[in-house]
């Protein structure tokens, strides 16, 4: 690579690592440290394609790295019954809506990993439903059709907990 190339990763990187883990975190459900190494390896192959995807989207390029190798690992795990599960990332203490948050994540989670993936893209990095579509490799239908649905799980999930504390 050249010095410019190598530059224009670095600024990058500086700019978009922070999110992507982000995304791992919460599209896979699994420990920080297993977010962190599909980040790594999502970093790795866009430093190796660097120079051929710079000039169009290298962080649409990175997201769909993490959010398929989620996905795949989900797959894996389920073979072999292993299930874990991470900590949200790390917020504000005293924020007004964090008990809600925390029962959002924790139904996130009980979620399949493509659906749970459709609803990460669409809401929490606000990607449409065309891009969503693009990064996971489906039509633009399957992406409505999982997120509604997601969405109806949460929901009734959340109100079957809401009932019970009532």
């Amino acid at each position: 690579m050249t010095d410019e190339d190598e530059e224009a990763f670095d600024e990058f990187l500086a700019a978009r690592s922070s999110s992507l883990l982000r995304t791992a975190i919460l599209v896979c459900g699994f420990a920080r440290h297993d977010a962190e190494d599909l980040v790594q390896h999502a970093l790795e192959k866009v430093y190796r394609h660097w120079p051929r995807i710079r000039r169009d989207n290298p962080g649409a390029y990175a997201r769909k790295i993490v959010v398929n190798a989620a996905i795949s690992r989900a797959r894996r795990r389920r073979v072999i019954q292993e299930i874990t599960f991470a900590r949200p990332p790390e917020t504000v203490a005293d924020s007004p809506d964090l008990d809600l948050r925390d029962t959002l994540i924790r139904e996130l989670r009980r979620l399949p990993p493509k659906m749970r993936a459709v609803l990460v893209l669409r809401y929490w990095e606000d990607q449409s439903e065309s891009a969503t579509a693009a990064l996971l490799g489906c039509s633009t239908g399957t992406v409505k059709s999982q997120a509604a649905r997601g969405l109806a799980r949460i929901r009734e999930r959340m109100n079957v907990a809401e009932g019970a504390f009532q």
